[in-house]
């Protein structure tokens, strides 16, 4: 019986994918640097921190990587604010509201920081439904290192084998997998050029699943 649910966030609850895309370019371009796309497709998943790290060392950037993830943050919350359109990806929210109406417990494990965190949850008014909202920024490594979903089990009132977590991206699946946890990959347009198939189920829509669905599944083996 599933008892705990560890969601990720950008392009599991809410679309930021072109937002984050807009601020990451427009900071490259001031920079000076290049980033092709399939480069790009490899930091899904991961913090902020750790792409500018990753950035930092191989160009070598003279700018301290707390000052690199500032720069960039100014203009993703800058278009955040501004983006009329920004909505929660379709059937999320009745998700949400079902799991929690049925008592399963939610928490968000995301390598956001925490001030994009926290603003998708005041637009969004999410807060309510989550117990813990950890931010990669709080963690040395991002996904695919399993500590983030390691801390978000430890946190939980259930035991890990309760624990299912549902990831959009390849680095999220294989961080949800190596922290011994039943992962849901959740095969979004919005997240592309991601291998989900070592997930333990996929699926392409949140109309697939239901508190019942989730709270029945057999964590000790994939479906």
């Amino acid at each position: 019986m599933v008892r705990t649910v560890i969601f990720d966030m950008d392009g599991v609850i809410v679309d930021t994918e072109p937002v984050h895309r807009y601020a990451y370019f427009r900071h490259f371009e001031e920079l000076g640097i290049g980033v092709t796309d399939d480069e790009y497709a490899q930091f899904t998943g991961r913090s902020t921190k750790n792409v500018y790290q990753h950035l930092r060392e191989k160009h070598g950037l003279p700018h301290e990587v707390t000052d690199l993830v500032m720069g960039k943050r100014e203009f993703f919350n800058r278009a955040f604010d501004e983006k009329p359109d920004l909505e929660l990806l379709d059937g999320v929210r009745r998700l949400i509201e079902d799991l929690h109406r049925h008592g399963l417990e939610l928490i968000l494990a995301s390598s956001a920081s925490h001030s994009t965190i926290d603003r998708v949850m005041r637009r969004f008014a999410l807060g309510q439904y989550f117990t813990h909202l950890l931010s990669g920024e709080d963690f040395p490594r991002s996904k695919p290192d399993p500590a983030i979903f390691v801390q978000a089990a430890a946190l939980a009132s259930a035991p890990p084998a309760e624990c299912v977590v549902i990831e959009d991206s390849a680095n999220g699946v294989t961080a949800a997998k190596a922290a011994g946890l039943y992962c849901i990959g959740y095969n979004s347009i919005h997240s592309p050029l991601q291998d989900l198939s070592h997930a333990d189920l996929v699926v392409t829509h949140f109309n697939e699943l239901t508190a019942a669905r989730i709270a029945t599944l057999e964590t000790g083996k994939s479906e």
